[in-house]
């Protein structure tokens, strides 16, 4: 298994590489001058990797946030000067939906929306140097990819770009609790039964994992190329995440997690077929912006999660 430290990027997340892309797109924007008004909706990280280029490109930034996300990213992202704007997490069909309320803000200050999952620089961006890195990377010895889905860029750019080179490479979707996504791939229907109105507990994903697993189809994620989809329990995530800093001395978040974890029940099946496959995955981000969360033993605890002890093992690593 190799892993793709996208966490290492200048603002900590591979989202360096969309947010880049999309700002050099705006120069073409009606509304776009020296100090105009960039706005985007986000779970967070796009938002931070904008608002460090935005500073270096002399642009003001305004970020809408849901308030289910952990406080480290408000925190990071006041720090770098953005200005933040939280409103409650809701469907996208709702008004006050965070990527609804950037739009209309970003009307109203006559400033330009970035509009990331509807933007295909982010696909793009993943295409022309993420997915070729990977190829250069491993001398183009891939048997599988997988990871998860927030905008939906990332696995769209890499699995297109891979497909083109080995029609043979598996695209395999990681999805945590309450994502369409994994039907939609494994049954062309974008529901999960966690949507139902009566059935959200946590928030309108039903899982602690922050900025992946989504409720719909966006631009970027209908161009990718998906051979199958695994679903992940938010306690899979968790003690994967504790195991490899106890045995790897990586400190992970828990998108990061939901890859691992699924690219271990990969390799467990691609090891009945295949001898020694090789597989890739990303390391999305840093456990550093989940303290408040997804690294809280409280905040676990509330959840009905138990806070891993150091002998124990993940279920995808039993029996190897």
């Amino acid at each position: 298994i190799y892993a793709k430290m996208e966490s290492m990027n200048p603002s900590g997340t591979g989202k360096d590489r969309a947010a880049k892309s999309m700002l050099k797109q705006i120069i073409h924007h009606k509304n776009y001058k020296l100090g105009c008004n960039i706005v985007e909706g986000t779970s967070g990280s796009t938002g931070i990797a904008l608002a460090a280029l935005c500073n270096s490109y002399g642009l003001k930034l305004t970020v809408v946030l849901p308030d289910d996300q952990a406080v480290e990213k408000k925190n990071i992202l006041e720090s770098y000067g953005a200005n933040v704007i939280i409103v409650p997490v809701c469907s996208i069909s709702n008004d006050n939906h965070y990527v609804n309320k950037a739009k209309k803000l970003a009307d109203e200050l006559n400033g330009i929306f970035i509009n990331q999952f509807e933007n295909l620089s982010n696909y793009k961006v993943h295409y022309n140097e993420t997915a070729r890195e990977i190829w250069t990377q491993t001398n183009g010895l891939i048997d599988a990819f997988v990871m998860s889905s927030g905008t939906g860029g990332t696995i769209a750019g890499i699995s297109r770009y891979l497909k083109e080179r080995n029609k043979d490479i598996k695209i395999i979707l990681a999805d945590p609790t309450g994502s369409s996504l994994c039907n939609y791939v494994k049954y062309s229907v974008c529901y999960t039964p966690q949507q139902a109105e009566r059935q959200i507990k946590k928030h309108r994903y039903d899982s602690i994992v922050e900025g992946v697993g989504l409720d719909r189809i966006t631009n970027n994620f209908r161009l990718a190329i998906i051979d199958d989809s695994i679903h992940v329990s938010d306690q899979e995530i968790v003690d994967m995440a504790h195991w490899i800093l106890r045995e790897e001395g990586l400190f992970i978040g828990s998108s990061s997690a939901l890859n691992i974890v699924a690219t271990c029940y990969t390799a467990r099946q691609l090891s009945q077929s295949t001898s020694n496959p090789h597989i890739v995955t990303i390391i999305c981000d840093s456990g550093q912006r989940h303290l408040s969360r997804f690294w809280n033993k409280e905040f676990l605890k509330e959840y009905g999660l138990i806070w891993p002890d150091n002998n124990n093992i993940p279920k995808c690593l039993l029996d190897i």
